[in-house]
């Protein structure tokens, strides 16, 4: 008997078993998760941090993943449209369908820039709900990681105390950090960003945008545009930011007309980032914006 006391005190003191398996759609909603869930959760990333999120396709890896969710993490306003919708579908797990309590969307949870466009693909890569890209204005997020909080504890009660104290110092890591962004991007002249993906923060530092490579979303920049650009710029002073998976040419080109810098910056943090690793990508993006002197 004495082995089977010892067996049993030693299965309660065993790590509980992660309590929810959560897909997350991106790097940085997938650190949220962690942030806000903790240990409890087990998370999976579907969009590599390397690619562009608005043009990945359904595969049979997403499938199996959402397959044996308790929780999908996107970040909606149509930014996954063109993969998630089938992939959720494919996998036959209810709990996951737009409505349910396993279905997470960081868009619905805060204001969005760019509302109201129509829906004309004319227009390029248009989101008529808004603009996707909030994750990189670190105060929604924060508003983010306490609806997030919420959800938790709607699906585990055991989960809701804890996740809205892990949110509660996640946005205010974010506040607190805020005026050193600022002070390091004061005065910045403008930045001219690739996609209209970089927004959220350029508005949060009060920083102007100057253009976009993109003649309009989606659509890569024409010798035309970027005469236009030329023209319109010349003198002035900027910087202009691009993504890895996004062509060098046109941006370098420009760049050597006007006498700017490049820098590519990363649109998402790695798929491991936990906090540090999400303000580390903003501490990027400001460094870049400020490199515009």
């Amino acid at each position: 008997m004495r082995w089977l006391t010892i067996f049993f005190l030693g299965w309660l003191a065993a790590p509980a078993l992660a309590a929810l398996n959560v897909v997350a759609t991106t790097a940085s909603m997938a650190m949220l998760a962690r942030e806000v869930g903790g240990a409890a959760l087990s998370v999976t990333v579907l969009a590599p941090s390397d690619r562009d999120p608005h043009m990945l396709q359904a595969k049979p890896s997403m499938i199996r993943a959402l397959r044996d969710a308790d929780l999908v993490v996107a970040v909606g306003a149509e930014l996954e449209q063109g993969w998630l919708p089938a992939a959720i579908a494919s996998s036959a797990n209810p709990r996951l369908l737009p409505g349910r309590p396993g279905y997470f969307e960081a868009a619905a949870q805060v204001d969005l820039l760019d509302t109201g466009q129509a829906a004309d693909r004319a227009h390029g890569d248009v989101h008529p709900a808004g603009n996707p890209h909030l994750h990189l204005d670190p105060l929604r997020m924060g508003r983010v990681a306490q609806a997030l909080a919420e959800r938790l504890g709607r699906l585990d009660a055991n989960l809701a105390a804890p996740a809205r104290q892990r949110a509660q110092r996640f946005a205010e890591a974010a506040r607190e950090r805020l005026p050193a962004w600022q002070t390091r991007t004061r005065g910045a002249p403008g930045v001219l960003l690739f996609h209209k993906d970089g927004i959220y923060l350029t508005e949060r530092m009060s920083v102007p945008v100057l253009g976009y490579l993109e003649p309009v979303p989606g659509v890569p920049p024409s010798a035309g545009h970027l005469q236009g650009l030329r023209t319109r710029l010349q003198g002035k002073s900027g910087v202009i930011l691009r993504h890895a998976y996004q062509p060098a040419s046109g941006a370098d080109s420009l760049a050597r007309d006007l006498g700017w810098s490049v820098r590519v910056v990363a649109l998402e943090p790695p798929v491991t980032a936990d906090a540090a690793g999400y303000f580390g990508l903003i501490d990027q993006w400001v460094e870049a914006i400020a490199a515009a002197r």
